[in-house]
């Protein structure tokens, strides 16, 4: 397994009514038993963190970023979302920006440039 992602995935989505509609304690329940499982059995290879956004921003309320080891794997992730109420009955899916961290350093050989926090 390759030390950095192959490929970084920003989704941004904002959930639908049904979604807000459903409890809490439901909410993580179908995430467990519809969602979780389908990504799991269709796609290897791939990580995920999540960050809420919805008091920040009124036309994206979620960040999915998916950290994927090969193309291969992001695409199966993505095709195993679909299947699921996740896509387009949850969250609409607003946009997908996919990315190489520090692609222009490997392009041109250089070092990346990054900032440190002190």
């Amino acid at each position: 397994m390759p030390a950095e992602p192959i490929v970084t995935a920003f989704m941004l989505v904002k959930t639908t009514p049904e979604w807000l509609a459903l409890t809490v304690a439901e909410r993580i329940h179908a995430f467990e038993t519809e969602i979780v499982p389908v990504i799991e059995a269709r796609s290897q290879g791939v990580r995920s963190r999540f960050y809420d956004t919805e008091f920040y921003s009124a036309r994206v309320t979620d960040v999915w970023v998916w950290e994927a080891d090969d193309h291969d794997a992001y695409r199966l992730l993505i095709d195993a979302l679909r299947e699921t109420p996740f896509w387009d009955r949850y969250f609409e899916v607003v946009d997908l920006l996919v990315g190489l961290e520090n692609g222009y350093a490997q392009t041109y050989g250089v070092e990346p440039v990054a900032t440190i926090a002190t």
